[in-house]
């Protein structure tokens, strides 16, 4: 087997240190992983984490912009095997329910963010990773509503943010209520792909009103 070359070494290196402290991130939480642990359970020494990413953030950064692009990845994947608009909702509903309950990811993000709020710095790096799975998700909406004949009834990145957004509330709440569904959810997506036309009555001319009262 031939030996592998520096550049595939260090990006072996990393993948095994991203994958250990995504396996930890998660089950133990921001403030319940070290370095040390990562390294300890990845089979490297300390400084091979610090070669890699400058510090805890930038590692627990990286692990959740894995976290997202694979969710991005799998709705993805879950809405392009549908043929029609009933089936992308069905289809929806069971990957929100999934990922509605995916409270180790859920509690993470709430827990980075909170660890970050006042590093300008950080919030900076995070509102970069909060824009790049925007993108991810409005190109998501644009291909499927293009694909299906939906008009969105809001500008596709607005919905973006709103679905990204409700995903992280909605997690949260159902990580202390498991019992909240995510009917919401699911129900908000419909509008999106269902847009609803509302007729405004006709307004009433000043001159009309003062006729109406003087009779």
């Amino acid at each position: 087997m031939a030996r592998l070359t520096r550049a595939e070494s260090q990006a072996h290196t990393r993948r095994r240190l991203l994958a250990t402290a995504t396996e930890l991130f998660l089950r133990e939480g921001y403030t319940g992983t070290s370095l040390e642990r990562v390294a300890e359970e990845a089979g490297f020494s300390k400084g091979a984490v610090y070669s890699n990413f400058r510090n805890k953030d930038e590692l627990c950064l990286a692990v959740l912009e894995g976290v997202r692009a694979e969710k991005a990845a799998s709705v993805d994947a879950t809405l392009a095997g549908t043929d029609s608009l009933d089936e992308l909702l069905a289809a929806f509903a069971v990957w929100a329910a999934g990922t509605g309950g995916d409270q180790e990811w859920i509690r993470l993000e709430a827990e980075y963010l909170l660890n970050c709020r006042r590093d300008p710095e950080l919030l900076g790096r995070l509102a970069k990773s909060n824009a790049e799975i925007a993108d991810l998700v409005t190109g998501l909406l644009n291909t499927n509503a293009r694909r299906l004949g939906v008009r969105l009834p809001m500008d596709a990145r607005q919905a973006a943010y709103a679905l990204f957004s409700i995903t992280l509330g909605l997690g949260l709440l159902r990580s202390v209520d498991p019992a909240i569904g995510v009917d919401s959810f699911t129900s908000i997506v419909r509008l999106l792909a269902q847009p609803a036309e509302v007729k405004v009555p006709e307004a009433r001319s000043a001159t009309a009103d003062a006729d109406s009262n003087r009779e």
